[in-house]
C-alpha cells in the first residue's frame, strides 16, 4: 500500500507505484512517473514529469528537477540537488524578468543503482553510470563511468567501487569487492564485471 502523509503535496495526475511512501512536505509534482516501493524524504521536491524507476529513495530536502531520469535502485542523498538550467538567469539581456518560456530545461540521468551522497550538486546535462557513488559534497559537472567513485568540486574520479558500494581492491589484473568477491576488469578507463 502507497503512503503519502497528509501535508506531502502529490499531484493527481502523478503516477506513484504500489509501496510508494512520501513523506512530510514532500511535493511530487504533475506527471512524475514513480516505480514500486520508492521513498521520497521530508521536504524532498520531484519536478514535474520527472521519472523513477523501482526501489529508489530520495532523502530529506532533496532537489530532483525536471527533466530528470533515475533508473532502478537509485539513492538520492540529503539535500541533493538535480540541476535543470544550463545557463541560468533571472532576466532577460533586456532586463526583463524571464519565463518559464525562456528556457529549455535540460536534466541529469542517473543509472541503475548508482548513489549521489548528501549535499552533491550533479550539473545538467550530466550521466551518473551504473553502480557510481558521488561523494557528499561532491560538485558533478561531466558525466560519471559506471562503477566510479569520484569527490571534490569539480568531481573527478577517485576510486572504483563495487555494487555493493564499498571501494575496489586490485588484484592483479583485475578489481574485487571485498564484500561480494566479485571481480572486474579495468579497460581503457572502462570498469566491467568480468565473465565468470
Amino acid at each position: 500500500m502507497t503512503t503519502i502523509a497528509a501535508t506531502a503535496d502529490v499531484a493527481d495526475n502523478a503516477v506513484l507505484g504500489e509501496e510508494c511512501k512520501v513523506w512530510h512536505l514532500a511535493q511530487v509534482r504533475a506527471d512524475v512517473r514513480m516505480g514500486d516501493n520508492c521513498i521520497v524524504g521530508r521536504g524532498a521536491y520531484i519536478g514535474t514529469g520527472v521519472t523513477m524507476g523501482d526501489n529508489c529513495k530520495v532523502q530529506n530536502y532533496a532537489l530532483v528537477y525536471e527533466p530528470a531520469t533515475l533508473a532502478d535502485g537509485v539513492f538520492i542523498g540529503p539535500a541533493v540537488v538535480l540541476t535543470n538550467d544550463t545557463y541560468p538567469r533571472a532576466i532577460s539581456p533586456d532586463g526583463s524578468l524571464k519565463s518559464a518560456h525562456d528556457w529549455t530545461p535540460v536534466g541529469v540521468t542517473i543509472e541503475e543503482g548508482a548513489s549521489i551522497g548528501a549535499r552533491a550538486v550533479c550539473v545538467a546535462p550530466v550521466t551518473i553510470g551504473r553502480w557510481a557513488t558521488v561523494a557528499a559534497g561532491a560538485v558533478v559537472t561531466r558525466d560519471v563511468p559506471a562503477f566510479a567513485l569520484v569527490a571534490g568540486v569539480p568531481a573527478r574520479r577517485i576510486r572504483w567501487v563495487g555494487k555493493a558500494g564499498v571501494p575496489l581492491v586490485q588484484d592483479a589484473d583485475a578489481w574485487v569487492c571485498p564484500e561480494t568477491g566479485t571481480r572486474y576488469i579495468e579497460e581503457n578507463n572502462v570498469l566491467r564485471e568480468a565473465l565468470s
